[in-house]
């Protein structure tokens, strides 16, 4: 079974390695969204994967670390792209949910990334 949770922050970055003159090289902000996906069993007794409520106090130190915050000044994200941020969410997430299967990254309506952890690096 696959449940997820839906998350939002406010945020400015700048990416520092874009060529010169792309607009992503200014300071400027984004209402970010995340989707946790996580992937397991439905506990007979329970009925359900893991409370939401769980899912939520997970999430809940890294929204406070990224809310209203400029994210190239957090440890891991000096070039903050959806990609980037995706995985740092991940490696945070990881080690309170085990059963973590994707984080998805939205900077804008149109625009995002899903990252599964199927990359080493």
């Amino acid at each position: 079974m696959e449940i997820f949770k839906s998350f939002s922050f406010e945020a400015a970055h700048r990416l520092p390695h874009v060529p010169e003159g792309h607009k992503c090289a200014r300071l400027h902000g984004h209402s970010f969204r995340v989707r946790v996906t996580i992937d397991g069993p439905v506990d007979p007794h329970a009925g359900w994967v893991i409370d939401f409520a769980d899912l939520s106090a997970a999430m809940r130190p890294l929204h406070d670390r990224l809310d209203h915050r400029y994210l190239n000044e957090i440890a891991g994200l000096e070039n903050p792209t959806s990609e980037v941020l995706a995985r740092w969410i991940w490696r945070e997430l990881r080690p309170r949910l085990p059963w973590l299967r994707a984080v998805e990254v939205r900077e804008t309506c149109t625009t995002g990334c899903v990252y599964r952890g199927d990359d080493a690096s």
